[in-house]
């Protein structure tokens, strides 16, 4: 009965509308956290200060696994102007059950992966992971992943968030617009010469 409330509760949110949800935060900023990555390493994300990040809830058995292609592609076309792509696999809707060994070698032999990956970590719940928990707060409990690979795009400053649900594919022209406005917003404030 709870996977089956799980797959509706998805599938309201891929049925719901695909505009993107943005807010900016009024504590702290997306810098101050830290994951650990796919081969153990620390992972603080204040090594990506002054860029623009997509973080997005992966899993390798999914319908929409395919667009790990597309994410790397954005990763290729637009890392040094300044973007980073992140990827955190996640089980959270049963579909990576596997360890992060298997996750990394599917990810870059299957896809090519080169984009920085996590360790397997929640996205949902009271046991997401602090970016996440802080992502939900600053977008007012508005956004939260409803099925793997939601984006989040977060500005070079680190305050500001856009959610993009499942459905809004790596190639959309709606991300594609929003990566290149905070890419040119970043260019204009000049962090393209600082930290990172």
């Amino acid at each position: 009965m709870k996977r089956l409330s799980l797959a509706m509760a998805a599938l309201s949110m891929l049925l719901s509308s695909s505009a993107a949800v943005t807010a900016n935060a009024q504590d702290g900023r997306a810098t101050d956290f830290s994951f650990t990555s796919i081969n153990g390493k620390a992972m603080p994300l204040s090594a990506y200060a002054g860029k623009v990040l997509l973080v997005v809830n992966t899993a390798s058995f999914c319908g929409y696994t395919r667009q790990y292609e597309g994410l790397q592609r954005l990763w290729e076309r637009y890392e040094a102007a300044g973007l980073v792509v992140i990827g955190v696999p996640s089980n959270d809707f049963s579909q990576e059950p596997k360890g992060d060994g298997d996750i990394a070698a599917f990810c870059q032999g299957a896809f090519g992966v080169t984009f920085p990956l996590t360790t397997k970590t929640h996205v949902t719940g009271s046991n997401a992971h602090p970016l996440y928990r802080w992502i939900d707060a600053t977008l007012g409990g508005k956004s939260p992943p409803g099925w793997n690979f939601h984006k989040y795009l977060i500005s070079a400053d680190g305050r500001s968030v856009t959610s993009f649900p499942t459905t809004v594919s790596p190639d959309h022209r709606d991300l594609i617009a929003a990566i290149e406005r905070e890419l040119a917003k970043r260019t204009a404030s000049g962090s393209a010469g600082g930290q990172g």
